[in-house]
């Protein structure tokens, strides 16, 4: 049969999950368009076909990344529970599990791709939708806890923006393995600034 002994390219999502788990299991630095080919049964040249470029491929992985975050946070901020609750579980989303976190270094390695790239304007505009996400689940959640009373009250779009900051910083030093700062270390630091600016004692 005409065509028959050719493998059919596997969807993009699938290249795109290739990409993230060789992240994950060798690093971002073995990565190359060749290697996720040979991954995926795919040319070099027919990956830069679909994705134009290594940039855009990390940033189309990174956006199939945060999907599969989204959906994550969008389960733990609509299930029952305190807005105390879910706001630890929104925190621990957020935070890096470790040195090399395959989310965080492909984050950082796109933000820092973008710079002065040829698309630069439409990777920005692509990193803030991503960002944006966050925050607005954040600012939903922290307005839902003042509302019920168990929140002081404060501005939910402010405090999102300063809590996201502190979470950003921490979280770049445990996911370039910055001695002295780890995950849990990050929790603590997250637990102890939401108690002395947020958590209202008697709720």
């Amino acid at each position: 049969m005409a065509g028959g002994g050719r493998r059919q390219a596997p969807p993009r999502e699938d290249v795109l999950a290739a990409a993230m788990e060789m992240i994950a299991e060798r690093g971002l630095e073995k990565l190359t368009m060749a290697a996720l080919g040979r991954e995926v049964g795919m040319s070099s040249g027919h990956l830069l076909y679909y994705f134009r470029s290594k940039d855009e491929l990390l940033l189309r992985t990174l956006e199939w990344s945060e999907g599969r975050l989204g959906v994550e946070r969008g389960r733990l901020l609509t299930r029952p529970g305190t807005a105390r609750e879910r706001l630890q579980e929104y925190v621990d989303l957020y935070v890096p599990d470790g040195h090399r976190d395959p989310h965080w270094t492909l984050w950082l390695e796109v933000w820092n791709r973008s710079q002065g790239a040829a698309d630069e304007s439409d990777a920005r505009d692509r990193q803030a939708a991503i960002e944006g996400a966050w925050h607005r689940d954040l600012v939903a959640l922290l307005a839902e806890g003042v509302s019920r009373g168990e929140f002081r009250p404060v501005d939910p779009d402010r405090f999102a923006a300063r809590l996201r900051a502190l979470l950003d910083g921490l979280a770049i030093h445990v996911a370039i393995g910055l001695r002295g700062t780890d995950r849990a270390q990050v929790l603590a630091h997250a637990r102890e600034f939401l108690a002395d600016c947020l958590l209202l004692t008697d709720v």
